[in-house]
């Protein structure tokens, strides 16, 4: 019996523990973001990585600004483009998760998430770009860790601050400089839109900048923004 007991706790109980114990890792991190600012992420990191495989002394373009700081457009933009129900979901958007299972059902791969922004945010903290139901599971835990930790305003100032806007770019004051050579609090309503639009695949809407779906793209979420909730 005691073998059995042994081998139990080495196989299930060890393994629990462990996990708990990088739940308790994520919790603090997020309760410790909630006050201060976080200076780089997990896809952050695994980025520069990449690039400096190429480029030894490769910097990141990352610049944190304020949530006043940012252009109302631009928030109005990315909710419009990326989550037109952020500010009434408790973090997930079942039905679209519902959506995207039943399309990677039919390709017969993870080939889209049907994430919020505050799943997104989740993501590029702590997690690998890596699809698979697994990842997807933790991505939900530390969502709801976010939700309920902070409020949909801090969600939103950390998301616009670290998310990746084209090839070493991460935030929005990074991003306006980078394709408008202004900051993030004068960008425009086109402006913003264009950048909104180009978040789902941000490396390649950086090299095709002439791009037609980008252009047809903004349009419409121009045509949306003014109905975006901001929190």
């Amino acid at each position: 019996m005691k073998i059995l007991r042994r081998l139990l706790f080495w196989l299930v109980g060890v393994p629990l523990l462990l996990a708990l114990s990088l739940q308790l890792y994520f919790l603090l991190q997020i309760l410790w973001w909630t006050q201060f600012n976080p200076s780089s992420t997990s896809f952050m990191r695994q980025q520069l990585s990449v690039l400096q495989e190429k480029k030894p002394d490769a910097k990141l373009q990352h610049q944190w600004v304020p949530y006043n700081k940012i252009s109302n457009h631009l928030k109005r933009a990315v909710i419009a483009s990326e989550d037109d129900s952020f500010v009434d979901h408790d973090g997930v958007d079942w039905e679209a998760m519902q959506k995207a299972y039943e399309k990677n059902q039919k390709k017969g791969k993870v080939v889209s998430g049907g994430s919020t922004i505050t799943q997104q945010l989740a993501k590029n903290l702590f997690l690998s770009g890596q699809r698979s139901y697994l990842r997807k599971g933790q991505e939900l835990v530390i969502t709801y860790m976010l939700e309920t930790c902070m409020d949909k305003q801090r969600i939103l100032e950390i998301y616009l601050n670290v998310v990746e806007w084209g090839v070493g770019v991460f935030g929005a004051e990074a991003a306006a400089r980078h394709y408008y050579g202004s900051s993030a609090a004068t960008l425009g309503p086109a402006q913003a839109a264009r950048l909104a639009v180009m978040l789902p695949k941000p490396r390649y809407f950086d090299k095709n900048q002439g791009s037609g779906y980008l252009q047809r793209r903004t349009d419409l979420i121009m045509k949306r923004m003014n109905s975006a909730e901001l929190p």
